[in-house]
Parts: structure tokens; sequence; C-alpha cells
């Protein structure tokens, strides 16, 4: 049966792509709970352990558009084997390494690998079912990605820590071949674009409702980034730094809550969904401001934002995939592209807030960028975050 006419769900091929996004995610961050182990091992300090994370970035940034833009002849279910090998032959390599340098190699691999997964998933899942269930399709897609931050990172630290961090990439290596046999029995394949149907990058930047997407995607991950990278020194200046575990917990289960009502949701109310994920980000962030100090303000808060982040990703790719039409693997790539450089935006721009400014200077930021994306979104009832929805 051809999966596009079907109104069944391809639960084993979406499920196969959720993995895909739960290695992808334990790979790129798993070594920032492990960097002591790490460096000591590869005889460097914390803060050169801890570039493995910075160059898997820098690969995935660097690679996203231009291998979606070559490859977009390529048939998509090879392309996608080849981001699971890199998988598997960068984590392979981090297991066996001894040299930070070979280390370093094989993270940016990695990176690449990354770049090229996350561009192709959520068109990838769209593709397997009817217009109608495009949005639930993505959201089963990509809940791997809150099961990895929630319950797959605090599980490998502690794995890592009980034997040693080269187990942990071991598994990682056994999971994507895992992986590739499931994929090539379970996930149908698709042709790449026909030379006459293929859009350059500046085509595709330029498809109305492209460009509000991903301005929305760059503010609300940078006020995400910036929150989450420094809530070490936030929880601190509220007393509650030994309570850091338990807040980042409470945000990973209230984010997985989030992607089950954005799946549940997505298809008839995406751009309600959009709008009120933001709101609900913009609310919690006034809530931290205003009483930052009072702890049960502060895990209500951190509850309402994780609700808020859980579904975030379903919600701009949706919209993303469905503005692109054809080339949604070309401006899924830029989503990747936009999302890492709100990564490191967070991270930039967390960090002069914290220095000049102290975490009270968080709220007022976070609530700019928000209320900024937020009318970006109203505004955008046409395409983008259209008002009507794929069921209309």
């Amino acid at each position: 049966m051809n999966p596009t006419t079907s109104d069944r769900l391809p639960l084993a091929a979406l499920l196969a792509l959720a993995l895909a996004g739960f290695v992808t995610i334990l790979t790129e961050a798993l070594p920032a709970g492990l960097l002591p182990q790490i460096g000591s091992e590869l005889g460097v300090s914390e803060a050169l352990a801890g570039q493995l994370v910075t160059v898997y970035a820098i690969g995935s940034l660097l690679a996203a558009i231009p291998l979606m833009t070559i490859t977009q002849g390529v048939r998509r279910r090879p392309l996608l084997l080849a981001a699971i090998v890199g998988f598997a032959v960068a984590n392979t390599v981090t297991t066996f390494s001894t040299s930070y340098s070979l280390t370093l190699v094989a993270r940016f691999l990695a990176g690449v690998a990354a770049g090229l997964l996350w561009a192709l998933l959520a068109g990838y899942a769209s593709r397997m079912v009817p217009e109608h269930l495009k949005g639930r399709a993505i959201a089963i897609a990509m809940v791997g990605t809150p099961l990895a931050l929630s319950l797959g990172i605090p599980a490998g630290t502690l794995l890592g820590n009980l034997f040693g961090w080269r187990v942990c990439f071991g598994i990682m290596s056994l999971l994507a071949l895992m992986l590739i046999v499931w994929v090539r029995l379970k996930i149908p394949d698709f042709a790449g674009q026909a030379t006459g149907k293929r859009l350059s990058i500046g085509q595709v930047f330029t498809l109305p409702g492209i460009r509000p997407v991903l301005f929305v995607v760059l503010a609300f991950v940078l006020a995400h980034n910036i929150l989450y990278t420094y809530i070490a020194p936030f929880l601190s200046a509220a007393s509650m730094a030994e309570r850091t575990d338990l807040v980042l917990l409470v945000f990973g289960m209230t984010a997985l809550l989030g992607i089950w009502v954005i799946g549940v949701l997505i298809d008839r109310h995406l751009r309600t969904l959009t709008l009120a994920s933001i709101a609900l980000f913009a609310l919690a962030a006034l809530v931290l401001g205003l009483a930052g100090n009072v702890p049960v303000a502060v895990y209500c808060a951190v509850a309402a934002w994780g609700l808020a982040f859980g579904g975030a990703a379903t919600l701009f790719q949706t919209g993303l995939a469905k503005a692109a039409g054809v080339a949604a693997d070309v401006a899924q790539s830029m989503l990747v592209t936009a999302w890492n450089l709100a990564i490191a935006g967070g991270g930039i721009v967390g960090g002069v807030l914290l220095e000049q400014l102290g975490v009270s200077s968080f709220s007022p930021a976070l609530l700019i960028l928000l209320v900024a994306a937020l009318f970006v979104v109203w505004m955008a009832r046409a395409h983008g975050f259209a008002a009507k929805s794929f069921t209309d």
C-alpha cells in the first residue's frame, strides 16, 4: 500500500524516525554531563572537553543547508541511512579514540550527520501520511527529542558515571546499527526532486511563510536557550541551586506532556497552539521575573515553560513543511541552521546579560523576544502559521 494514501499512521516507520532523533540528541548533549571523565582520559581540561559539544554544533550548522541543497535529487532512504551510518561511525570512533584531536574530528562528523538528519526528519514524516495527518506524524517523529532530554541524558550520565563514558558512546553506536536495519525494513523510500522542480536556497527562502517561521524559531529558541543554558546561576540567585536537577526534571516531564498535547491537536489547531505555546512561555518568563525567588512560583513557571517548549519544534517544523511544500527538506535545513544559531546565540547573549546585568535581566530579554515572536505569528495568518489547518 502506498503510505501516502492510507489513513493509518505508519507507527513503525515514524518510531524509527523518533529513535533517530533520540540518538541525535544523546550524541549531541551527553558529553556535557561527563566532562571530567572525558577530559581526564583524553588528557585535556574540562573546558577543552566541552568543545566536543561545540564542534558538534558547528558541524550541524555548516552542513545542513549545503547538504540538503546538493542532495535534492537523491532518493530519501539512502540519504537517511547515510546520516545514521555517520552516527555509527562517529560514535564508534569516539568510543575507542585515545586522541583528543581524533575525537574532535569524530564529533564534527557526528554534527554533520545531525545536520543532515534533522533536515530530513520532518519532511520524511510528512511524506508518509495524507495531508490531514502530517502534523501528528511529525509529532511522533519528534518525540525522541524530549525523551532524550528528559530521560536519555540523565540515564546516560548515570551510566557513564557507573561504567565509564566510553560505554555510553558504544551503546549509541549499537543503537545506530539497530536503527539502520529498522529503517531498511520499515521506512519507505521516496524519490528526490526532479531536476526541473528543484528550488535554490534563495527561492525557498522567499516562499510565502518561510521567513516568518524562521524568525519565530530564532526568537523562541534564543529565549529558551538564554534561560536553559544559565538555569544554574538563575536558580543560585533564588537560593535553589541544590534543586537544579529537580527543576530540570520538572521541565523535562512537562515537555513530554507538551509534545503529546501538540501531537493530538496540531492537525486541527496549528496556529492556535503556536500562539498558545509562545504566550505560555512568555507568562512563565514574567512569573520568573516577578517571583523568581519563590520556589513554588519557580516550579510552576518551569512546568509552564516545559509545556510550551515540548511541542515547539513540531509546531515550527509543521508550519515550515506546509509553507515549503515540495521544498520541505531544503526549508527544514534552514530551520536546523536557525535553531543552531539560536543555541549559540543563547550562550552568548545569556552570558553577556549574566555578566553585565545579572539574572534579573533574563525575564525582560525573554519577554522582548517572545512578544516579537507572538506578533509575527499573529501577522502570519495567510502563510506559515495560517488560520486554516491541514484539514480545512
